[in-house]
């Protein structure tokens, strides 16, 4: 996902709930399932990190979190009921009718988070899942020089360093842009490069046009 996608993705959610889930999907890289089974007690503020339980292992794993990520979540919690250290952190926008007269925020299930980035594919006309989310902070983690494969695979909850290095598979728009680039780089360098100087007198114009691929 490139940055425009992400911006247009991002600015086309409704809630802060959602921007909050989002942010932290795309910079720590947890899987959906991790982010939903959040609770309150996972949440390291001072540190700005968040503890995931890790698909089929059921390891627990803290995860470094952008400062943006926490601000959206701080925004969120504060139009929520409290949430205690045992409770989801996620729950729903709306109180749901119980049966009995009563209304009640239920917790977020993944369902509903699929439902989520459903409705802002249909305004986008695009195809975004929480994978992707994933896959994107992966790659930007793979070009930051200050990170090691083996950083990534950890942060990433890999088993095996092959199955981080799949993470490598850039998308073809990525590719074609940044060649574009170099492409365009590569004629500045002509264009500014200096003309050959004037033949001298006993040189052949034949040959020079052979040496610097010019005609006569």
């Amino acid at each position: 996902m490139s940055d425009d996608h992400w911006d247009a993705l991002f600015g086309s959610l409704s809630s802060d709930r959602d921007r909050a889930v989002l942010a932290l999907a795309i910079s720590t890289a947890a899987r959906a399932g991790e982010l939903v089974r959040l609770r309150g007690g996972d949440i390291d503020w001072g540190d700005q990190l968040i503890r995931v339980r890790r698909k089929g292992t059921d390891a627990e794993q803290w995860l470094a979190a952008s400062p943006e990520a926490f601000v959206w979540l701080r925004l969120y919690l504060t139009q929520t009921d409290p949430v205690r250290a045992s409770d989801p952190l996620w729950w729903t926008l709306r109180r749901r009718d119980q049966g009995d007269g009563e209304s009640a925020r239920i917790p977020l299930n993944y369902d509903a988070l699929r439902a989520v980035l459903r409705r802002v594919n249909d305004l986008l006309g695009s195809n975004w899942s929480m994978h992707d989310l994933r896959h994107t902070c992966a790659l930007r983690m793979i070009r930051d020089k200050n990170l090691s494969m083996r950083d990534v695979q950890t942060a990433l909850g890999h088993a095996a360093l092959s199955t981080t290095q799949t993470y490598l598979e850039e998308e073809d728009t990525e590719v074609i842009r940044r060649v574009r680039r170099h492409l365009q780089d590569r004629e500045k360098e002509l264009g500014n490069a200096p003309l050959p100087a004037p033949a001298g007198p006993g040189y052949d114009a034949t040959d020079l046009a052979v040496l610097f691929g010019t005609d006569r």
